[in-house]
C-alpha cells in the first residue's frame, strides 16, 4: 500500500480528524511563505530594518507610519482564493469527520473556503479594532489606502494579526490544543513545525494517528506513524 492510500485509510477509519497547517497551505493559492527560499525574510526591502522589527508591535506603536507602509505593501491576502487543500477540508468537515482547522496562516482562507470551526493562533489580516474604543473593522477597511487607518473616535486601527513581541491569542490556542488533545488523528501540513510555541501544540495530541505533509523533514517526523515528504496539492488530489 502506498503512502496516499495509507492516509485514505487513516481517514476513513478516524472520525475526530484535526488539520494543523502552516505556510505551505497557502502558497498553492500565491501567496509567498515567510521563511523559504523566495520568501519575505528573504526578500531584500527599501527600509533599514529587518521584518522581524518591521512587523513587531514596538514599530506598530512607535512607528505607526512605517509599521503600516510595510504591512500594506507585503501583507495584503484579500485577493487570494482558498485552492484544493482548503476545499478538501471544508468537505470532511461537511463528512463529519474533520472537527477543526488550526492554521499559523493569517491570510483567512480556511474562512473563505467555507470551514466552520478554524483557530487561526496568529491572527489575521481579514479584521482590525481600534485601540482607542475597540470598534471592530475589516481587512478591506485597514487595506483601503496607504494612509494609517482610523476610527471614527478617532483612534488608531490596529490589524487582528499577532506581531513580534506579543502573545498568542488565549482562546484560539487554548480551543486549538483541546481540539488536538481531544482528536483520534493529527493531520499536520505545510509546516516545518519550527515556530514556538505553535510547534508545541503536537505535544497536546494523544490519539491513533499522527500523519505529517510537508516538502521538507521536521523535528516530529520519527513520532509520526506515517510522513509524507511531497507537494500538498499533489497529495490533496488524491486523497479524495
Amino acid at each position: 500500500m502506498n503512502k496516499i492510500d495509507k492516509l485514505k485509510e487513516m481517514i476513513k477509519e478516524c472520525n475526530n480528524i484535526v488539520f494543523f497547517g502552516g505556510a505551505g497551505v497557502s502558497t498553492a493559492s500565491g501567496l509567498p511563505d515567510f521563511r523559504g527560499k523566495d520568501g519575505l525574510y528573504k526578500k531584500k526591502n527599501k527600509y533599514d530594518f529587518p521584518p522581524e522589527y518591521l512587523l513587531s508591535s514596538r514599530c506598530f506603536y512607535e512607528n505607526t507610519k512605517l509599521f503600516y507602509e510595510y504591512y500594506k505593501e507585503n501583507m495584503n491576502c484579500l485577493k487570494y482564493k482558498p485552492n484544493i487543500v482548503h476545499k478538501v477540508l471544508k468537505e470532511l468537515e461537511d463528512e463529519d469527520k474533520l472537527k477543526a482547522v488550526i492554521t499559523q496562516n493569517i491570510d483567512g482562507l480556511h474562512t473563505k473556503a467555507g470551514s466552520k470551526i478554524v483557530y487561526e493562533i496568529h491572527g489575521t489580516v481579514n479584521r482590525g479594532h481600534c485601540i482607542k474604543c475597540n470598534k471592530e473593522y475589516d481587512g478591506k477597511y485597514i487595506f483601503k489606502d496607504n494612509e494609517v487607518p482610523k476610527c471614527s473616535c478617532g483612534g488608531i486601527v490596529k490589524p487582528d494579526v499577532v506581531l513580534y513581541g506579543e502573545m498568542l491569542p488565549d482562546e484560539a490556542f487554548s480551543n486549538a490544543s483541546k481540539a488536538i488533545y481531544k482528536a483520534d488523528m493529527l493531520i499536520v501540513a505545510g509546516t516545518s513545525l519550527t515556530v514556538y510555541p505553535a510547534s508545541g501544540l503536537v505535544n497536546y495530541f494523544n490519539g491513533k494517528y499522527l500523519v505529517i505533509i510537508n516538502n521538507d523533514k521536521t523535528s516530529f517526523d520519527e513520532k509520526a506513524d506515517l510522513v509524507i515528504n511531497d507537494d500538498l496539492v499533489k497529495v490533496f488530489k488524491n486523497i479524495k
